[in-house]
């Protein structure tokens, strides 16, 4: 696959990516395309290992090791080496419904399980499946496809992000009626409000909307299951039910002053931002404004990071993000053996433009929050904070411990919150009598995607917990099947 000795012979090149200084200015996509020769030559990077590990997604001390989806990534490697671009298009659609969306949002679990990157730079993967893809639409190679037969069946798919989409796709290419119902006004789930415009284009989510509209899936938005249509109506109108709803309760942080104004969970405020954005390039107002503001943020993951990027695009005075746990290692350390996720410190987009913009790193590590200070008005002004260290509790486990003397305040006029998610909504779950796991999450029959309820499944972060977006269309896939071989006897999928 590639070149005998393209690992050998060319290094790992990524593409670049817009100044920070300038791109904040802007709700864009940052990243520059390498150019075909480039691309080519990373590609030729694929050593032929015999055994990939890329493609084979699995959990390894809880983290994903190779792609979750199995996208034959040694073939498509090969074929773009060899300028077979058409053909490593029908390759990478053959696993993946959207690599349009993982090219961008994935953090690439495939290259951290590549046998490259065993003694060395893993292959590109990532930014290869991104140019593959992005070429297929430019040519016009990506057309839509109407399904070859009709069942007659009818499924219904509630929630419309990444497994919801996948889910939805599978179930017509097997020729059954696809209904998706939405709860917000845009089509697309945590991939249109979860994401920053300047991370996944909403053209680009929107275009892939449309070419599965134009194959035959309906799409319904602004109708919530439980509350604008009776799960009972839902049941008796199709004869499957597919619950992709996501696992959207935040995790909340329950300090002195938590009921401050001022204090928003992250996804109001990314979701405020880019509805205004979308519906009127910020001109509504209808956003969270953090203007000229001090904003804390707390939380180290994805979300965070969006958060900070976001908060800068709106003018903040001052952006700091803490975060409870350690710095991670400059480099991977024996305890963490490939093929294992390398837990090395990564410095993201949002940090990269803070650090540009402010002089200074905006993470603060070991960081834990005391309690919200108020003004004489009730509004948040700042937050007082301790340094911690982790000990070994008599159980054995983890804990923090304050360290005396560390206490700071810090300034603070806008709070985001972006903690993670405690699991799934209700409502809905209680009205079809859905049974949930020790986690919260939607009860399955592992690898069924079965619930309690007769005919109703589930997929998703709805099923599996908070995740990644490419493990959310493995969810859908695998659901899909599920649900053909219940309403058909047998399945191709």
């Amino acid at each position: 696959m590639g070149k005998a000795t393209g690992f050998l012979e060319y290094e790992r090149e990524v593409p670049g990516e817009l100044d920070p200084l300038k791109r904040i200015n802007a709700w864009k996509e940052f990243a520059i395309p390498l150019e075909e020769e480039k691309l080519t030559i990373q590609g030729a990077r694929c050593m032929d290992c015999g055994t990939p590990f890329c493609h084979v997604g699995r959990l390894i001390s809880g983290m994903a090791s190779g792609c979750p989806i199995h996208n034959l990534i040694p073939e498509w490697n090969d074929l773009v080496y060899r300028g077979s671009w058409k053909e490593a298009l029908k390759r990478l659609h053959k696993t993946n419904n959207f690599p349009e969306f993982t090219g961008r949002v994935c953090p690439a679990p495939c290259e951290g399980a590549c046998t490259v990157g065993k003694s060395g730079s893993p292959v590109t993967i990532k930014n290869i499946e991104k140019a593959i893809v992005d070429r297929g639409f430019q040519e016009g190679w990506i057309t839509p496809t109407m399904p070859t037969a009709h069942t007659g069946k009818k499924v219904a798919i509630v929630g419309s992000g990444p497994a919801g989409l996948a889910c939805a796709d599978q179930l017509n290419k097997a020729g059954h009626d696809v209904t998706v119902y939405e709860r917000a006004d845009r089509i697309g789930g945590l991939l249109i409000y979860g994401i920053p415009n300047m991370k996944l284009d909403k053209g680009t989510v929107q275009r892939r909307v449309d070419l599965l509209a134009a194959e035959g899936i309906t799409f319904i938005t602004k109708q919530e299951i439980g509350k604008d249509i009776t799960t009972e109506a839902l049941r008796s109108q199709f004869d499957a039910v597919v619950l992709c709803g996501g696992a959207t309760k935040p995790r909340d942080l329950n300090i002195e002053g938590r009921e401050l104004n001022g204090i928003h969970q992250a996804m109001e405020f990314l979701t405020r931002s880019t509805q205004s954005l979308l519906d009127s390039e910020l001109e509504d107002g209808k956003y969270l404004s953090v203007k000229d503001k001090d904003v804390i943020v707390i939380g180290g993951g994805d979300t965070g990071t969006d958060c900070v990027a976001t908060a800068i695009r709106l003018e903040c005075k001052s952006v700091i993000q803490l975060e409870i746990m350690p710095q991670l290692p400059l480099s991977r350390q024996p305890g963490n053996p490939w093929p294992e996720w390398p837990k090395v410190m990564k410095t993201d987009y949002g940090q990269q433009e803070a650090t540009k913009l402010y002089g200074t790193d905006p993470r603060r590590y070991l960081t834990a929050s005391k309690c919200f200070i108020g003004d004489a008005n009730g509004n948040v002004e700042a937050i007082r904070t301790v340094e911690v260290e982790w000990s070994k509790n008599p159980q054995g486990g983890l804990i923090p411990v304050e360290i005396p003397g560390s206490e700071k305040v810090i300034p603070a006029n806008m709070v985001l919150l972006a903690l993670g998610f405690t699991g799934p909504e209700g409502g809905m779950l209680e009205q079809l009598g859905i049974e949930r796991d020790e986690r919260s999450n939607v009860k399955s029959e592992l690898d069924h995607y079965t619930t309690n309820v007769p005919g109703v499944f589930a997929a998703g972060d709805m099923r599996r917990g908070q995740s990644l977006v490419v493990w959310a269309i493995h969810e859908g896939r695998k659901a899909a099947r599920e649900v053909d071989c219940y309403l058909m006897g047998s399945t191709e999928l």
